[in-house]
């Protein structure tokens, strides 16, 4: 079998740049459907992109790689996509869009699209020895208990990351990526819950509240949860792809109040008060006998306000809004929603993704050094990869 172009991965990246490569496309999958990544994300309606969408939020070992692709192929081009097939959409927080309906939508638009543009689609398929030859590649695929030898022009590395195994994720793209002498930088997992040893934090777990945590290269001001494994919710799961193991992280607890003031006023008016009972007015009742136990005896939050002064109280607050907290590790590639690091970015070329040293073969989606912050950010990097890719091979054929 001879085809232009072989797509391994029928994730976001992958399904986007066989709707562009010009026909004469196989996609390749081992899982039972196309998308499934899609498909749970969002709580099954799928944060597809996001409005604010701008390489300032991505990491990567090139912070400049993304920016051509994502120039060419914007959350708007996008959004635009969604339109012209009719799914409703509404943007939650911080410029979140995401299906009004289901991510299936999102699944059958693409599915839709590369069944327009001559795609084939081969799922439950698996990859073995892959070469290239003086005009392209040859593969060996292996569907429904047969082997299948198939040669190509081009091949597209789109299978993505580590990050939830369950659901099939494997490292062939680099693999793949190191046998063609592509080098690949350190992998570990993005987007994940922290874990503390010793249940520190299970009296909590369901507890959440908006927060604000830091370290050295980042801090993030959005939701946290308390779980009981550790800490995880939107603000955690951001600092988690800046943090490294071993290190210290801040977190403040009261973004939005100030919680000096609040004690000060109550003071006057009601100053025998527990300190307890006036920070549980700001703070969850939960969290605060939590931290009646864990300020002790520095602390002693059962002490009436009147009893402090304005000093006692700054220093209470000071460990309120910077408490330091080392977390023990992460939930790990289990759970994490994406992959930090892949196939460098300096082996490709960021007009078509594009390996410098092998013409014909592409590296698009997660399974590249380049990783978005939480919102829709790595749906909005597929997309534009997935398009670069795809344009590239159809302007060469």
């Amino acid at each position: 079998m001879q085809v232009n172009t072989v797509i391994l991965g029928a994730g976001a990246a992958g399904m986007m740049c066989a709707a562009h490569t010009g026909g004469s496309t196989l996609v390749v999958d081992h899982a039972k459907a196309p998308g499934e990544k899609i498909r749970i994300s969002g709580g099954g309606r799928c944060n597809f992109t996001n409005l604010y969408a701008d390489p300032s939020n991505y990491l990567s070992g090139n912070p400049h790689f993304c920016k051509s692709a994502m120039a060419r192929y914007t959350q708007w081009d996008f959004i635009s996509l969604v339109d012209r097939h009719g799914i409703a959409w509404h943007e939650k927080t911080l410029g979140q869009l995401f299906c009004d309906g289901s991510a299936k939508q999102i699944v059958s638009m693409l599915t839709s699209e590369m069944a327009k543009a001559g795609a084939e689609l081969w799922l439950q398929t698996s990859v073995g020895p892959v070469e290239q030859r003086d005009d392209g590649f040859a593969l060996t695929l292996t569907k429904d208990g047969k082997d299948h030898h198939v040669t190509c022009r081009n091949l597209v590395l789109a299978t993505g990351g580590k990050s939830i195994p369950k659901m099939g994720a494997t490292g062939l793209a680099y693999d793949i990526a190191r046998q063609f002498a592509l080098p690949v930088t350190a992998t570990r997992p993005g987007l994940v819950p922290f874990t503390f040893p010793e249940g520190r934090f299970s009296a909590l777990a369901g507890v959440s509240l908006p927060a604000c945590l830091s370290n050295a290269r980042a801090s993030f001001d959005e939701a946290l949860l308390f779980t009981h494994r550790g800490l995880s919710g939107p603000a955690v799961l951001q600092l988690s792809s800046y943090w490294q193991e071993g290190e210290e992280i801040t977190v403040n607890l009261a973004p939005e109040t100030d919680i000096f003031a609040a004690l000060r006023s109550q003071r006057q008016i009601a100053g025998k008060r527990a300190i307890a009972t006036e920070l549980a007015r700001h703070l969850p009742a939960r969290l605060v006998d939590y931290l009646k136990e864990a300020l002790t005896p520095t602390y002693d939050l059962t002490a009436r306000l009147a009893d402090q002064s304005d000093a006692a109280l700054q220093a209470l607050c000071d460990q309120l809004n910077q408490w330091p907290l080392t977390p023990g590790g992460t939930e790990g590639y289990r759970t994490a929603e994406v992959t930090l690091g892949g196939i460098d970015t300096d082996a490709l070329s960021s007009k078509t993704m594009q390996a410098k040293s092998r013409p014909g073969l592409y590296a698009i989606g997660e399974a590249v050094d380049v990783t978005g912050w939480l919102g829709g950010y790595n749906f909005q990097w597929a997309w534009a990869s997935g398009h670069a890719a795809g344009t590239a091979i159809a302007a060469t054929r």
